[in-house]
């Protein structure tokens, strides 16, 4: 019963933590980060990683991923999607390129580099979407741009990452079969697979799900659908993570998903999600912060300049004006949940090397507490003129 009393600590100190940097209008996530590295075994000492905790967090990172896919809004997606594919798209790019480069001639091997830039090409704009609202610019061009580039950006963030550990064999992860061809075939299938529920099985499933007289049938439904193809992701050599977030999708279109999101939001956010966060501040140490620092400042500084240049560009493509184009740029800044799911499936496949783990949550969690900053600065700028 030892982890019962961890859990205790690590439920109060991050809704604590959270409640903290929300009344300073920053990201409560970073809180309760924050308070993994407190607890944990670089500070206090008084939690340690262990077998429930990991798999506690790693069914909050399948929730969390769920909830990702069943917030996208999709008929946004349609309305806007050329300037949403352009902003997102080359909102990945250049991550990937400025990260992968730059990881590269730190001394990172070529998929090691890879798979860094890949972190960073996530953009998660809940943080923008609250400064946004505060200043009466979420249904502006530039907000829409912003929550249109969002859905686009964690799709194709998905995408990638599926795209990488089918095609990279790192951390022992080789698919179904001995075969690469047959694992690419077999992956293929899961995607046709995943096109036909969202599009036939997942509304009649929820329909179905609706007339059962159990208590909270409908979300039971949802979550079955989800685990079922967050389970079939990993078993054919895909992230578990992928199949949730498309589960998160498909459940979006139907009319039952205010119901569903609703409900799993509570059991997410009330328990395992603030588990996830916790542990990975667990797995941080500041042993190579000092050995790392110019490691760090490089990451950070080319983490704010791609994607702040590839909003800001991209979306003056469309017309936007230059003040316009860059408060586009600061949202898409912040890299948030997203970019800590990659990290953590990366360091648990052994995708880059273990001493650099703390410093790249570091400059996830540096871009995403400066992000609020530099879009108010640049909203005031807009007000201003």
């Amino acid at each position: 019963m030892h982890f019962l009393g961890e859990l205790i600590l690590i439920l109060i100190v991050t809704t604590l933590l959270g409640q903290l940097f929300a009344r300073f209008n920053l990201p409560p996530v970073i809180g309760q980060l924050l308070s993994g590295i407190i607890l944990g075994p670089a500070i206090l000492s008084w939690v340690h990683p262990g077998e429930t905790i990991s798999l506690f967090s790693e069914f909050g990172v399948i929730l969390l991923m769920f909830l990702a896919g069943l917030e996208s809004d999709l008929d946004l997606l349609k309305k806007y999607f050329k300037l949403s594919f352009t902003v997102a798209g080359i909102g990945v790019i250049l991550p990937v390129i400025f990260m992968g480069l730059a990881s590269w001639g730190f001394g990172m091997k070529p998929l090691e580099s890879l798979f860094i830039g890949i972190v960073f090409a996530a953009t998660s704009v809940s943080i923008s979407v609250e400064v946004l609202k505060d200043a009466n610019k979420l249904h502006s061009r530039a907000g829409t741009a912003i929550l249109g580039a969002a859905v686009v950006d964690d799709i194709l963030a998905v995408i990638v990452l599926s795209l990488f550990t089918t095609f990279s064999h790192e951390g022992g992860k080789s698919g179904l079969t001995n075969n690469f061809f047959l694992n690419i075939l077999i992956e293929a299938i899961y995607f046709v697979v995943v096109w036909a529920i969202y599009k036939f099985v997942a509304p009649y499933f929820m329909k179905l799900a609706e007339k059962i007289e159990v208590n909270y049938a409908v979300v039971i439904g949802s979550l079955v659908l989800a685990l079922t193809m967050a389970w079939a992701a990993d078993f054919v050599g895909l992230s578990a993570v992928v199949g949730a977030f498309f589960g998160g999708l498909a459940i979006r279109q139907t009319p039952q998903y205010k119901e569903v999101n609703s409900s799993v939001s509570a059991i997410g956010y009330s328990i395992f999600i603030p588990v996830f966060f916790a542990d990975i501040g667990l797995s941080m140490t500041f042993a190579s912060f000092i050995k790392d620092i110019w490691f760090i400042i490089a990451m950070t500084i080319l983490a704010l300049l791609s994607k702040y240049w590839a909003g800001k560009y991209s979306s003056e493509i469309f017309g936007f004006t230059p003040i316009e184009g860059s408060i586009v740029g600061a949202g898409m800044v912040s890299r948030g949940e997203v970019a800590l799911i990659v990290a953590q499936i990366g360091i648990s496949h052994h995708l880059f090397p273990q001493d650099i783990y703390s410093s790249l949550i570091l400059v996830i969690i540096v871009t995403t507490v400066l992000s609020p900053f530099i879009l108010n600065f640049y909203i005031k700028k807009q007000d201003a003129a």
